[in-house]
């Protein structure tokens, strides 16, 4: 019995960048006024210790888009061609319109109150929780069906947030303030909607 290679290629890594450099810059931009950066906020201000927030964030993030990941590789080793050509269009441009869609935290969402788990516990549960159902987790379970690369993928969107997230945990409203979310969201959505264009006709990006 022969012995299979695990060595990556040239071209395999080409892909790992490449699934990775999108992921990172499309959870980067539809971050940007999102709904868990509004979360960042709230942490930020109220517990003031950033090293702790920035961790629970990481951790939150790194199990949150491991599952969708897992998920998006899953489903497109199950469906055919055909399906997963319309299915990625139709997820990547609905996902650009709903990115023009301004976010708000609910009241319950906002309930940090958690101080007997801690700063980083607090942040842990409080974030997980938010991102559940989340565009940028549902971006994740796409983006790991289009380029069928659950680490590249991963690692790209874990750290899109971490680019969104850090600066507003360290700086809050002075950070927020200063952004042209509408901007931002304007090129996020352009982007969303040419990876759906050319997932549904074949082409590569």
């Amino acid at each position: 019995m022969g012995r299979r290679s695990f060595n990556l290629g040239p071209g395999s890594q080409n892909n790992v960048i490449h699934a990775f450099l999108i992921s990172t810059g499309a959870v980067a931009l539809a971050e940007i006024g999102d709904k868990t950066q509004l979360l960042s906020l709230v942490l930020a201000a109220r517990y003031r210790k950033p090293a702790p927030i920035i961790l629970g964030v990481l951790a939150a993030t790194l199990v949150n888009h491991a599952g969708a990941g897992a998920l998006g590789a899953w489903l497109g080793s199950l469906l055919t061609p055909t399906v997963m050509r319309w299915a990625l269009a139709i997820s990547f441009i609905g996902m650009g319109l709903w990115i023009l869609v301004p976010d708000k935290l609910a009241d319950d969402e906002a309930n940090t109150n958690r101080t007997h788990l801690g700063v980083f516990g607090a942040t842990v549960v409080a974030f997980f929780l938010a991102e559940m159902g989340d565009k940028t987790q549902i971006a994740t379970v796409a983006l790991a069906a289009r380029f069928h690369d659950f680490f590249g993928v991963v690692a790209g969107t874990t750290l899109g947030m971490m680019i969104a997230n850090v600066p507003a945990i360290l700086l809050g409203d002075r950070f927020a303030h200063r952004l042209p979310t509408g901007i931002v969201h304007g090129i996020a959505a352009v982007l969303f909607v040419v990876l759906g264009t050319m997932a549904l006709f074949g082409a590569g990006i």
